[in-house]
This record gives structure tokens, sequence and C-alpha cells, in this order.
């Protein structure tokens, strides 16, 4: 039995979120989002304490969000003190939504999923809307930082779930080619792909240097402009689903 309040707890060598997840990874999700986005509802699946639904409360009226932790909700609720946000306390495969969505928000949650492909069919049939669309972001095996880990023998391989990762409730490891796959077999249409910030640091080596004047955001910006030309070499990649 899963328990997760506990998996969004820190582990002895590992965090559940960095201060580089807050800061650069929220914003540049939302710069390859905004784009996309169309005018209406928004569900957001997996919004934990409430720190990525902040950054969508500019662009969407109507935002619905399940999430599993009661404990992360009520941080959420306190935090963003936004009354006109529905929550759904409940695991997804349990939730019955009282309508469909046109823009579905997926960061970070599907590699959590014990099973994928079961909950991306859900969405496709259930909660998205004729015209709507899916954004699915994850973090990706191929990733410099994570290569170099493998280099490194800190990890196996680069699709490996290490212990910590495990702790925190990861299942599974993507790359664009097996993202794409799980896509599929769900019955979506892929309409866009990319990937979300060049990385070849680890997070926790980020937040050392975000705390210096060794980087500034034109280089932010950089790493993130050529994560558009290599997206296999990102710290993310993202797809744009639709129904076919």
């Amino acid at each position: 039995m899963r328990n997760y309040n506990e998996e969004l707890n820190d582990t002895v060598d590992h965090k559940y979120a960095y201060d580089f997840d807050f800061d650069v990874m929220h914003h540049y999700m939302i710069e390859s989002f905004k784009e996309h986005f169309i005018h209406g509802s928004c569900l957001e699946l997996g919004s934990s304490k409430g720190d990525f639904t902040k950054r969508l409360i500019p662009y969407f009226k109507d935002i619905t969000c399940v999430e599993a932790s009661d404990e992360a909700i009520e941080i959420s609720k306190n935090y963003l003190f936004n009354e006109d946000i529905i929550y759904f306390n409940s695991l997804f495969e349990d939730t019955i939504l009282p309508k469909k969505y046109d823009n579905i928000i997926l960061t970070h949650v599907l590699e959590h999923i014990d099973n994928p492909v079961e909950l991306l069919k859900k969405i496709n049939d259930e909660w998205l809307t004729d015209d709507g669309k899916l954004f699915i972001v994850c973090p990706n095996a191929n990733a410099p930082s994570r290569q170099i880990a493998v280099k490194m023998g800190l990890i196996t391989h680069n699709s490996a779930v290490t212990d910590s990762e495990r702790l925190h409730g990861h299942r599974i490891t993507y790359s664009l080619d097996t993202l794409e796959r799980d896509a599929r077999l769900a019955g979506l249409n892929i309409n866009f792909r990319t990937g979300i910030f060049f990385k070849a640091l680890a997070n926790f080596q980020w937040d050392a240097l975000l705390k210096t004047d060794i980087i500034n955001s034109d280089y932010l910006e950089g790493c993130y402009q050529l994560g558009q030309l290599y997206p296999d070499l990102c710290s993310s990649i993202m797809l744009i689903c639709k129904k076919k």
C-alpha cells in the first residue's frame, strides 16, 4: 500500500523537489506550454503542494486539481488561498470528475503512476474535450546529468529508477521513445514534442550554483533555447497530445 504523504518527504540523499525545480524548471515549463494553451478550463493532475498550480492561475480562471496526498492539498489551499480552485483528494483511478477539460496538465507525475497507459487512456476517454490538449512533462532518462552519473557509477543505466526515486514513488524513468510509446498505446495523437532545458548538472549542483553569481538569467535562457535544439539532452521531455 502506497503512502502518498510519505512519498513527498525528502530522503537522506535526495530532495523530493529542489529550488532548481521551483525557480527554473517550473518557469520554463510554462514558457513551453503557454503558446499552446487554449481558452477554457484546466485540469492539473498531481498538483502536489500548489507550486505549479500558482503558475497556472494567470492563464485560467477555471482550475481543478486532483492530488492523492491530503497533506499536499491542505498546504496548497493555505499557500494559494484561491477559493476558485476545485480540489479532489483522490487516486486518479478512483476519481470521477464532473466534466471534461480543455487543458490537462501532467507535469512530473506520469513516472509515479503504477499503470501509466491506463491513466493516459482514462484522460483520453473521460477527461479531455474533443479539441482539448494534454500537456505531459517527465524527467528525461537521457539528460546529460544522468548520463554522467552512469559513467561515474552512481546509477546503473540511463533509465534506472534509483532507490531515492523509488521512495518518492517513481516507477519508470522515461525517454522520448518510451513516453511516446505509452501515449500512443493510450490512443492519443502526439501533436508536439520537445525538451525543456539543456542540463548537464544534477539538481543539487544547480541549487548550489543558483546561490552564486556564476550564472545569470541569460545563461538560463541559453540552456532553455539550446534544449529546443537538443530535446533528448534536456532535464525534462514534453509531449502535447490530442484525441485522434
